[in-house]
């Protein structure tokens, strides 16, 4: 377009908002007119409308227009809180000496005063080689984890003369290795900082891990390896879109080479050729550089931050333990119930009287499982639920006694014994069915939700899974030998 044309159009635009303005105002100050002529309770009614109208709008243009807070960091718990639930739990059984060694390790490096650094980022991006160049002479401090894949640690120092601990974890995103990547993601919780390698675009999945870490407080340097691979304008738009990618996230975004040998062809003087392996000089100085300024604090500084990651992914670590012992523990006070269910079945003696049994079973093994989850319930509550449950029961008692008959068909041992054993089979698995269902839905809702668990119940009387009508079989059974010894 030429320069002309450019002008012409720029005029014409400024005539045409020019027009927009003097228009606007004329209709101002026609309204403004006509506004003064109205009675003096409307302008009242009016001017407060507009006001109203004019408070919103610059609520609304503020909140659009504010700028945005950092991601919270996850709380970090009271570690007496902690150490208390994992005691609790080592008493119910659980093993719990991982969590404990962690917590040990935690206080360890506090004490060490040392800095570290874990290195991270998904297989190939040349962490091995990064460490070499930032340890020449290499120290091997320790190693944890497995054989192949394993957390080292490297004794190194920072330019300015503070000692300092690299550790190379495995690479996530490795074919079969969830287990190498979980080991990853909890030394690099354990580290002061994170150097988070990459060797071009970050991934979707690469952007989740450094959400992850950056939602514990977790001081983050983003490093691009490889930079010798890219022209130089290249380069500068990579790390832009690098920056926009992790705005908010990584502290800083550095290009480096991490050096590693290269192979080429060389032509001898007499033609021949050989293959030459030589070493590349590394460029790391903008690391170094990032480094010292990300670990500027020191471990005063950076210690608290550290235990917050820490103990925050133990609190995460400790509430799946509490998940995984309360759902055993659930699993027995069902079967527990399920087999004096099974009992009282074969105990009656009067038509009607396991009803009576029954009825006092499931208040008990409520009782039971919203005292297990924490759950406060009433008597009158318990009570509804049992009586909505035996309506549940009522109306699907066609079901159960079909599951029952044909599971003694099913099992050998079963279809040879009389109507009083298909009846205790059938106790088996209302109760198999009610417990699950209840503790499913008290362990989701933390509440008793009576709606939810007898559309739970409903699913688990019709569920004809050969292992399950196996195990209550087995549990019928043994109850019928244990009562005809």
């Amino acid at each position: 377009m030429s320069r002309r044309l450019r002008l012409l159009l720029a005029a014409i635009a400024i005539a045409a908002l020019l027009w927009l303005l003097f228009a606007a105002a004329e209709r101002a100050l026609a309204l403004a007119q006509r506004f003064l002529t109205l009675p003096a309770w409307l302008q009242w009614t009016l001017g407060g409308a507009l006001s109203v109208f004019a408070v919103l709008g610059m609520t609304v243009l503020w909140w659009l227009l504010r700028p945005r807070r950092k991601r919270p960091f996850k709380p970090a718990p009271d570690r007496h809180d902690l150490e208390q639930r994992l005691s609790q739990l080592h008493q119910r059984g659980t093993d719990t000496h991982v969590l404990g060694d962690e917590l040990a390790n935690l206080d360890r490096r506090r004490s060490e005063q040392r800095i570290y650094v874990a290195l991270f980022g998904e297989i190939s991006t040349g962490k091995s080689t990064l460490i070499r160049a930032l340890t020449p002479a290499v120290t091997l401090s320790d190693a944890r984890g497995g054989t192949t894949r394993e957390v080292r640690h490297y004794d190194s120092e920072l330019p300015d003369g503070r000692p300092l601990v690299l550790a190379d974890v495995p690479g996530s995103r490795e074919a079969g290795g969830e287990s190498h990547e979980t080991l990853a993601r909890e030394e690099a919780l354990r580290a002061h900082a994170v150097v988070y390698l990459c060797a071009g675009d970050l991934t979707r999945s690469q952007v989740d891990e450094l959400r992850w870490l950056a939602a514990f407080g977790k001081p983050l340097l983003l490093v691009l390896n490889k930079a010798d691979q890219w022209a130089g304008d290249e380069l500068d738009v990579l790390q832009q879109r690098l920056r926009q990618q992790t705005r908010d996230i990584a502290a800083a975004v550095v290009a480096v080479s991490a050096g590693g040998s290269e192979r080429f062809q060389r032509r001898l003087a007499n033609g021949d050729i050989e293959q030459v392996e030589r070493q590349r000089k590394p460029l790391i100085e903008p690391l170094l550089k990032a480094l010292a300024r990300l670990t500027a604090p020191g471990t005063e500084g950076l210690e608290p931050l550290r235990e917050q990651a820490v103990l925050a992914s133990l609190h995460e670590r400790t509430g799946a333990l509490e998940v995984q012992a309360r759902a055993a523990e659930a699993e027995r006070i069902v079967r527990k119930y399920s087999r004096r269910a099974v009992v009282g079945a074969l105990a009656a003696v009067a038509p009607g009287s396991d009803l009576v049994i029954q009825g006092a079973l499931a208040t008990a093994l409520t009782r039971e499982l919203a005292k297990l989850y924490d759950v406060p319930v009433g008597e009158v509550q318990i009570e509804d639920f049992v009586r909505q449950a035996k309506l549940t029961l009522r109306t699907g008692s066609s079901i159960v006694l079909a599951i029952a008959g044909n599971a003694m068909k099913a099992f050998p041992g079963l279809g040879t014994l009389g109507g009083g054993v298909l009846h205790a089979f059938a106790y088996a698995l209302i109760f198999d069915s009610l417990g699950h269902a209840l503790a499913a839905s008290l362990a989701e809702r933390q509440a008793l939700d009576q709606d939810d668990a007898a559309e739970r119940l409903k699913a688990l009387l019709a569920d004809t899974g050969a292992a399950r009508l196996r195990q209550l079989a087995t549990l019928t059974m043994d109850a019928w030998r244990e009562r005809g010894a």
